[in-house]
């Protein structure tokens, strides 16, 4: 098991958990309160830093029940935060409902964090790719 180190930057900052034993991801809460319009996004503080352990990174997912209910999303989902990172996490939300602003209060589970292993690899420049069943076939190449 690994320690993830987690410092509140304000006093009235979640502690983020899991919402049942076993979860993958840690509930991160809104820090302050934001009306987002239709269409509209913002920076929603969380409050907290973080010390992703070396050899791992952080990866901000969207909440689904949020997103089901309200379209709330993160714009650059998965956000990453690198193990060097020290500072506030930071959601970037989106609202893509076309007609109904939404408002993000303090305490709000925005979020959540999933922290996973990165493996070290070295980068090899080759002249030519091993092949491989797919090869190159791209977007949409698996519908059939």
């Amino acid at each position: 098991m690994i320690e993830l180190a987690i410092r509140r930057l304000r006093a009235d900052a979640v502690i983020p958990e899991r919402a049942y034993a076993g979860d993958a991801g840690l509930d991160l809460a809104a820090c302050e309160r934001v009306e987002l319009a239709p269409g509209a996004r913002a920076v929603v503080g969380t409050g907290l830093a973080v010390a992703i352990p070396d050899g791992y990174a952080g990866f901000v997912q969207p909440r689904s029940g949020l997103a089901a209910r309200h379209g709330i999303t993160i714009v650059n989902t998965p956000g990453l935060v690198d193990s060097g990172y020290r500072g506030e996490l930071r959601i970037i939300l989106l609202n893509t409902d076309a007609a109904d602003a939404f408002v993000i209060e303090r305490g709000m589970r925005i979020a959540q964090l999933v922290v996973v292993p990165v493996p070290e690899f070295e980068l090899l420049e080759v002249e030519e790719l091993p092949e491989s069943e797919r090869g190159v076939r791209g977007f949409g190449s698996s519908a059939h």
